[in-house]
């Protein structure tokens, strides 16, 4: 499916819901509940001129993504994300619109956690075991390595078969996992790397290829794994924000989200860009993801075995993003718009109205 054609009537909706969210912080307005107004405008403006130069951007050394935000003024504004302090000289404006430079260091996949043990300090461990049917926001992976990711949520088609929603390199092992596959939960690297047919929630049924070049224009890394609702819950564990909405919502700069997973469990955040170009590392190569989020906090966001959760909003738990990549520190992560994900599959959250 094209995203092109997604993307065209999702930006109408992003401009016209921008300023009720820098007005409101996490408030979820209907998309027809706000004008387009000054602010909303400004950012198109910004993202247009983001989308003409981040090509040259991030082709300079020491580049690893670019998109728009906000400044320290609340003025919309291109950012470029710098892997180190010390890097090549970044124009103070282009277009007219100021651009500003921020180290966040490189961003990377994180399918797998640093080592073992690590874990939130809660009473509740999303690395273990859970009685099935499993909730999501858990360990989870596929059946050929041991590593492990976090199951985002519940997903169905128009026919009511049931999957699970994660990243491409948790379920499908960046384009190499074979198509049936079996998928566990939790991943083979909580259960030290041992399989057990008993661990079984579903097989690996569609994936969207991930390419791994920095001219690539990825949108998302997703994997979906048929399952069923004995094997497949819809809500976090109770140490989470329970269960997802149903409807997602569009990102927007000064958003408040949360997610839970495997090895931070429950987070919390706020959305700082929008219409992200970032450069990913993955085993298998770099890859160039756009039209990305980007979430910073001030405590660790997400960790190696986060990979999959499903970010949503804070509170309300409307879906806006699938998370798949973060800094080391944690405090800066990546997700793809949720809208895209779904329509990757043609599927929706099975969740609350």
């Amino acid at each position: 499916m094209s995203w092109l054609r997604f993307r065209a009537g999702f930006c109408a909706v992003l401009l016209a819901i921008s300023l009720t969210f820098l007005a409101l912080g996490s408030a979820v307005p209907a998309a027809s509940a706000a004008e387009p107004g000054p602010n909303a405008r400004a950012i198109g403006r910004v993202m247009d001129v983001e989308d003409r130069h981040t090509p040259r951007l991030v082709a300079l050394p020491g580049v690893v993504g670019t998109a728009t935000g906000l400044d320290a003024t609340g003025q919309p504004v291109v950012k470029v994300f710098l892997a180190r302090a010390g890097g090549p000289p970044i124009p103070a404006k282009l277009d007219g619109e100021t651009v500003v430079a921020e180290v966040t260091g490189e961003f990377f996949a994180l399918p797998k956690p640093p080592g073992a043990g690590g874990g939130t300090g809660a009473t509740i461990d999303p690395k273990t075991r859970f009685d099935r049917p499993v909730p999501i926001g858990v360990s989870t992976g596929n059946a050929n390595e041991c590593s492990a990711g976090t199951i985002g949520c519940r997903v169905v088609d128009g026919s009511g078969f049931v999957f699970a929603l994660s990243n491409n390199h948790v379920y499908a092992l960046e384009n190499n996992a074979p198509i049936n596959s079996d998928v566990l939960q939790p991943g083979r690297y909580d259960t030290n790397c041992v399989y057990d047919a008993n661990n079984v929630i579903g097989h690996l049924f569609d994936f969207e290829p991930i390419v791994f070049s920095t001219s690539a224009n990825n949108t998302v890394d997703a994997a979906i794994a048929l399952s069923s609702i004995n094997d497949l819950g819809n809500a976090t564990p109770s140490n989470g924000y329970g269960t997802p909405k149903s409807v997602p919502v569009g990102p927007s700069i000064g958003q408040a989200v949360q997610k839970y997973g495997r090895t931070t469990a429950l987070t919390k955040g706020t959305v700082i860009g929008i219409n992200a170009s970032v450069n990913v590392g993955y085993w298998s190569g770099t890859a160039r993801f756009n039209y990305q989020i980007i979430v910073q906090a001030r405590k660790p966001f997400i960790k190696a075995g986060d990979s999959g959760s499903l970010l949503v909003t804070d509170p309300g738990k409307n879906p806006v993003g699938l998370l798949f990549a973060g800094t080391s520190d944690g405090k800066t992560a990546i997700a793809n718009d949720i809208g895209a994900v779904l329509y990757a599959f043609n599927v929706t959250i099975d969740g609350e109205p």
